[in-house]
């Protein structure tokens, strides 16, 4: 069932991408998105009708009651908060954009700033410390159900960094195409680009600090050298699937995980 929702740039089904030893994943089972703000009202009814059952919400509570989610009336979905603070600079933006009326300390605000590490390390981050919220992403993946609306909905702010690496790490450890998974990840900044990207970095600039090509890439891009860093600690650690175990994710779990994906 292919779907699309309006006022979303960066929302796709990740199904049809290739397994390593041959075959695809299945299609309407898991999907990516950014936040759903900006949902239109035909697309709040297509998510409605969709096979959405369940949305796993990277963002932060400070992000969550900046863009509250447009969720159907007519029909409840499951919302699980899986708060993860790296990657939550977009989120600042967004806010900052939305609200002219704040007066950042434009001097702090670019002390922060030039204290992050550029995108590849704010991935090595989240994968320090966000194994439980990963590993509850997938967990919820392998409760899904073909007998009710329970596929599952992973999204954050931009749709990019927590979003890019929790679908990565699903996708990896279910025996995806590394390749496949890459292309998957860099689509999210031609997607994002023009009004949202413009927005975003308005909101940077509003905040006080400077437009830099590293900023503009941690707000906006998707190189692949970032996810290829992420894979890298991954590889490091033991792997995608030894990971998420390492966040709680049980044997069993991973198998069904693994059954309900790969079509």
């Amino acid at each position: 069932m292919t779907i699309g929702l309006e006022g979303l740039q960066n929302f796709r089904d990740v199904g049809g991408m290739p397994l390593t030893d041959g075959g695809t994943v299945r299609s309407a089972v898991l999907y990516r998105s950014e936040g759903l703000s900006a949902l239109t009202d035909a697309g709040v009814a297509a998510l409605s009708a969709s096979p959405i059952g369940v949305i796993a919400d990277f963002r932060t509570p400070m992000e969550q009651r900046t863009a509250p989610d447009r969720l159907p009336a007519d029909r409840v979905l499951r919302v699980v908060e899986l708060s993860v603070l790296e990657g939550a600079l977009t989120g600042a933006a967004k806010a900052a954009a939305s609200d002219g009326s704040s007066t950042p300390d434009a001097a702090m605000i670019e002390q922060a700033i030039r204290q992050l590490p550029a995108l590849g390390g704010l991935y090595e981050s989240m994968l320090e410390h966000g194994a439980p919220a990963f590993a509850e992403a997938a967990r919820l993946v392998a409760a899904s159900s073909d007998d009710s609306p329970t596929a599952v909905l992973v999204h954050c702010t931009a749709g990019k960094d927590r979003t890019g690496v929790s679908i990565a790490l699903l996708l990896d450890a279910v025996g995806v195409d590394r390749d496949a998974i890459i292309a998957d990840y860099a689509a999210s900044e031609r997607n994002l680009a023009g009004p949202w990207a413009e927005r975003m970095l308005a909101g940077i600039a509003q905040m006080g600090a400077p437009l830099t090509p590293e900023i503009r890439t941690l707000v906006t891009g998707t190189p692949r050298a970032a996810i290829e860093q992420a894979f890298a600690w991954l590889d490091a650690h033991g792997g995608a699937a030894a990971y998420l175990q390492s966040g709680g994710l049980t044997d069993d779990e991973l198998a069904t995980l693994r059954a309900r994906l790969r079509a």
